[in-house]
């Protein structure tokens, strides 16, 4: 149990906290071993990336993370040529440098780019584990060890943002889900800073609000906003306001829709 007020640094080596529900770093590691792209599923705030880097540490490979966008191109990806100097120079995108190094490559939230972005990355996500530089008139073959994931969250899902088949077909896929209480509260004191008590109220605020029938809310009370709560009360907060804060506003702008989760709040946690 962690007692501190302040949740410690990490050191640049100390591997991210995770803690496995099933088989999904069993699954990992066999796809790992064989090079297969991987793709993890499930919704926002889960863990999706925290998994990531808990694999990347573990497998001893670098990471190089990039931020799905409806603005991503493919030239964000593998690279283009820039002026420096008076000079054109060709500068790597992060997934031609992960192809070059052998470094896991994680592409989140890809349903958010354009679809004919994400064509780019067919030929490293099957046998062939190449990527043409069309613009180099080169053809690079993945350095070993290196590792295509990508995550979405299936509630995202339409017919303008979704994975399409023929891309979806070449990964293995990972479903995550939120924690356990225990492991989630577990996980929210060690990232917060706070004492279990402290998480285990922080949990059960965020289990009453995804049990909510019928309410107008785009996304739940995720792990990762009751980890910004629990911040919050380490620095000194009251639990209630922390979680006005972090939690009951951020999840929605509609007055009625806050005055609910406040009741709710207020009918879940202890009274001082």
């Amino acid at each position: 149990m962690l007692t501190s007020a302040h949740k410690p640094i990490r050191s640049a080596t100390e591997a991210p906290f995770y803690r496995p529900v099933t088989n999904e770093m069993e699954v990992f590691r066999a796809a790992a071993r064989r090079g297969l792209p991987v793709l993890l599923k499930g919704p926002t705030g889960c863990g999706k990336t925290r998994f990531v880097e808990a694999m990347a540490h573990e497998l001893g490979r670098s990471l190089i993370t990039v931020a799905g966008h409806e603005d991503l191109t493919s030239a964000d990806l593998v690279g283009r040529f820039l002026l420096t100097g008076g000079e054109t120079t060709w500068v790597d995108g992060p997934l031609t440098r992960a192809v070059r190094e052998g470094a896991i490559c994680y592409l989140d939230e890809v349903v958010e780019a354009r679809q004919d972005t994400t064509v780019v990355i067919h030929p490293l996500a099957d046998h062939r584990r190449e990527l043409p530089l069309d613009r180099l008139g080169v053809i690079l073959k993945a350095a070993p060890g290196f590792q295509l994931v990508i995550s979405y969250n299936p509630g995202y899902q339409s017919v303008l943002k979704n994975i399409k088949e023929s891309t979806r077909q070449r990964f293995v896929a990972i479903e995550l889900d939120f924690q356990p209480a225990d492991i989630e509260a577990e996980v929210i004191a060690h990232e917060a800073g706070v004492d279990l008590k402290t998480a285990q109220a922080l949990v059960k605020v965020g289990g009453a609000i995804r049990k909510l029938e019928g309410a107008p809310l785009q996304e739940v009370a995720s792990t990762r906003i009751l980890i910004l709560a629990g911040a919050l009360v380490a620095e000194g907060l009251s639990l209630r306001s922390a979680v006005q804060s972090a939690v009951v506003q951020v999840l929605s702008d509609d007055p009625d829709v806050v005055r609910a989760l406040g009741e709710l709040v207020d009918a879940i946690l202890p009274r001082p």
